[in-house]
């Protein structure tokens, strides 16, 4: 399809600069069947059926974006997916002043080996010292926001709790499951006394996600790929709950990514662990999901193509008009809309 098709204009006061506080505070679009009407989270338990099951990702974001130096030019990474214990490939910035074998020093005796530069224009580090990776980065990154936050504030230190959500298990993603951002224990509480329940799997979110569409169709863009697992357990919960007519409900597009990346022309989940690259346009046949809930994204972006797909292109350009002109707060620190097909 063409690109074009998934364009809107957004103006900048829409995007959110900070979360919501409390986090289940912020508003919700529900569009269930043909109706739309507006809420907030905290609304969830009555928006939902006893029987639901909501799956959340529970990746943790690491301090991914490094600052460094290799000899007197200044070179700015973010990582992006893990390749090895200390290998990582990542973005780079000024990468004309890098070559293959050239050292990177991070500060904090934190240095890497940069090789093997791929046509995206991405390096693979390779991670000096015996150290995991995980300590390293705690004392030399920061944590990775989005650029259309980062473009209008610094990251501060509200943000290595803001943009984690409560789920936060497994760490290796460097961008945040942002739909879970908006859950509290007390609405988990709610949800629990409602009949509603909740699973987990792990999607490490890759700085991919960000990546703008370049292509002028959508059959030419390559999406990049992201490491995850669903387990057996959770593959038999996820299936039962819907052959006991209860309906999953993926709590961000990487958890839905991440389920129909594991479901059988069947519908049904199987267990999964590895890579996954899945491009979901309109025209898509979902197996293994019933709704979504999710944050509104950008314009042109692999991610509105997504939702697009799972109500229409027509219906979700109607729900962008309706939460633009009704200062909806948009990103992954903005609103939520319930996506009830």
């Amino acid at each position: 399809m063409n690109v074009d098709h998934f364009d809107f204009d957004l103006p900048q006061e829409r995007i959110a600069l900070r979360p919501a506080a409390p986090r289940d505070s912020a508003r919700l679009l529900v569009l269930d069947g043909g109706s739309t009407h507006d809420r907030i989270v905290s609304d969830l338990p009555s928006e939902l059926r006893a029987g639901d099951l909501l799956v959340f990702n529970d990746t943790r974001v690491i301090p991914a974006q490094l600052e460094g130096t290799r000899g007197a030019a200044r070179i700015g990474a973010t990582l992006h997916k893990r390749e090895g214990p200390r290998r990582w490939r990542a973005f780079i910035r000024n990468a004309k002043r890098l070559r293959d074998g050239d050292p990177i020093d991070f500060g904090n005796g934190v240095t890497a080996t940069a090789s093997d530069r791929a046509q995206d224009g991405s390096f693979a580090l390779d991670f000096a010292g015996e150290e995991p990776v995980e300590l390293l980065l705690e004392r030399a990154g920061r944590m990775p926001l989005p650029p259309y936050i980062a473009a209008k504030r610094p990251t501060d230190e509200r943000d290595a709790d803001d943009y984690q959500t409560m789920f936060a298990r497994e760490t290796g993603a460097v961008a945040a499951p942002t739909a879970a951002l908006h859950f509290t224990p007390g609405l988990m509480t709610a949800l629990k006394a409602a009949g509603i329940g909740h699973a987990t799997l792990t999607l490490h979110v890759g700085a991919g996600t960000f990546l703008p569409v370049k292509a002028s169709d959508t059959d030419d863009h390559q999406m990049h790929a992201e490491w995850g697992r669903i387990d057996q357990a959770t593959a038999d919960r996820l299936n039962a709950v819907r052959a006991g007519g209860g309906r999953v409900i993926a709590v961000g597009t990487t958890s839905l990514r991440l389920i129909e990346s594991a479901a059988g022309t069947d519908g049904l989940v199987r267990p999964f662990e590895g890579d996954t690259s899945i491009f979901i346009t309109p025209g898509y046949r979902f197996r293994g999901i019933d709704g979504l809930l999710t944050n509104f994204h950008l314009p042109r972006s692999t991610l509105f193509m997504l939702v697009s797909a799972l109500m229409g292109l027509e219906r979700m350009q109607a729900a962008y008009a309706h939460a633009i002109e009704n200062g909806y707060r948009f990103y992954s620190y903005g609103d939520a809309s319930l996506l009830l097909p």
